[in-house]
């Protein structure tokens, strides 16, 4: 299995575990516990993010290599994850900033639906690792440094 894909795909389990420790403690009461949780959810995401663009990169993306009867479900699939990507990418900053700047009450209406919505992304961003790398063999790979200066 590719190393990058590996470490990322871990990271965002990890980021995963601590928003779902960080929502147990806050329902617990405990808000030091929370903060910290939620600040290492926040890092490792960020981790995952940074693996993730490296890859992209200089490794590039992997196209599906798994049979052309299911490609159009992977590709459906692979369009919900990044849509779900996307909104959870911009549902924590707007979480995280509530909280560093103290302004709980919008904090908390937001964060469990930025959570949900993280759940949904780290799942499916499993599965389709799951689907590129453990599963099927992946298809061909480009850097994105190779298909920009074209060779």
């Amino acid at each position: 299995m590719p190393l990058l894909p590996t470490i990322s795909t871990i990271f965002i389990l990890i980021s995963a575990i601590y928003v779902a420790l960080g929502w147990r403690f806050i329902i617990k009461g405990k808000k030091a516990a929370h903060k910290k949780a939620m600040t290492l959810a926040a890092v490792s995401a960020l981790l995952f993010f940074v693996t993730y663009l490296s890859k992209t990169i200089f490794i590039g993306s992997t196209s599906f290599g798994g049979p052309e009867s299911i490609k159009i479900y992977y590709t459906i699939f692979l369009l919900f994850h990044i849509v779900l990507a996307t909104v959870s990418l911009v549902f924590g900053i707007i979480t995280l900033r509530l909280a560093w700047k103290r302004n709980i009450p919008k904090h908390e209406n937001i964060g469990p639906v930025t959570s949900i919505i993280w759940f949904g992304s780290a799942v499916t961003g499993v599965l389709v690792y799951l689907f590129l790398y453990v599963i099927f063999s992946g298809g061909e790979t480009t850097s994105l440094i190779r298909a920009i200066l074209g060779y």
